[in-house]
């Protein structure tokens, strides 16, 4: 009875705790805000990371990490963005 108990107890946290694709979206200032970029990076080995940095319409620095996928194009897997100083 008593593991019957805690299943039911864990089982909400449990399906909290799966993973989703929630792909990060671009916004205004990302590299791939109005689609991929015309210039392919042939350069750079896939899973190469890139890191970009901007500041939105808010003021607020973004720092964004994408990575070189196998066909050249980038995906954004990263953001942070933090609030200026006064």
């Amino acid at each position: 009875m008593k593991p019957l108990i805690a299943l039911l107890l864990c089982a909400p946290l449990l399906t909290a705790c799966t993973t989703t694709d929630q792909s990060l979206q671009p916004v205004p200032g990302s590299i791939t805000y109005r689609g991929q970029p015309q210039l392919k990076l042939t350069q750079s080995p896939p899973g190469t990371r890139l890191p970009h940095h901007f500041v939105n319409q808010w003021g607020q620095d973004v720092y964004e990490t994408y990575i070189i996928q196998p066909d050249h194009s980038l995906k954004l897997v990263s953001r942070e963005e933090m609030t200026r100083p006064f």
